[in-house]
């Protein structure tokens, strides 16, 4: 019989309320919380349904999830769900991956104005790919992009970037046909760049007055 996968709630029950009384002053409220909401995921401590086969009498609990947007059996399933959903609007070509990142000096704005300035980042990200991409001298070409918005590095210090994904072509500006990027290329990064910076300049200067 195989061994049941170690999760993160068993090493919490086993070992999580030694190690909280060993960094109670270093704790907060909310990081508390998610402990306790990911040590009680999925038990009957939450509470659940029984599910019973009307013709075996067969009975199964199913304990509910904890929801919280930290435990890794809630934020996997949604994960899961949410890729099953964009992979049925994949086209049948290649894509590519963008990223639109804040300078430091910039990024220190976003801890008392995150509205603003994130809102600010996906707009002119988003508009920059539009732009660049419609110019005939580039790809002369209408495009969409999934943006999603991450507001941590790798190394967990507070780093804003867009990540990007866009398909390797678009409609003609008249709407009547397909138009592919050269392959294994879609645009170029220093004209994207030079248009992303001026223009998300422009529009925090607009912000701020």
């Amino acid at each position: 019989m195989a061994r049941a996968a170690l999760e993160v709630a068993d090493i919490f029950r086993a070992y999580g309320a030694a190690w909280r009384d060993a960094q109670h002053d270093h704790l907060s409220l909310g990081q508390l919380k998610v402990m306790s909401a990911i040590e009680q995921c999925r038990t009957a401590t939450l509470g659940g349904h029984v599910l019973c086969c009307p013709a075996c009498e067969h009975q199964d609990i199913a304990y509910n999830s904890c929801r919280n947007r930290h435990c890794p059996k809630c934020q996997a399933s949604a994960a899961k769900r949410w890729l099953e959903a964009r992979q049925a609007d994949l086209l049948p070509v290649e894509y590519y991956h963008v990223v639109f990142t804040l300078p430091a000096s910039i990024s220190a704005i976003a801890y008392y104005n995150k509205a603003v300035i994130y809102g600010l980042l996906f707009e002119i990200a988003a508009e920059t790919l539009r732009t660049i991409a419609a110019d005939p001298k580039h790809l002369g070409a209408q495009i969409g992009a999934t943006l999603v918005l991450h507001t941590w590095g790798s190394a967990l210090t507070h780093h804003p970037h867009v990540h990007g994904i866009v398909p390797g072509g678009g409609l003609s500006l008249d709407g009547e046909r397909w138009v592919s990027c050269k392959r294994g290329f879609f645009l170029s990064v220093r004209v994207l760049s030079r248009l992303f910076r001026r223009r998300f300049l422009e529009a925090l200067s607009q912000a701020h007055a």
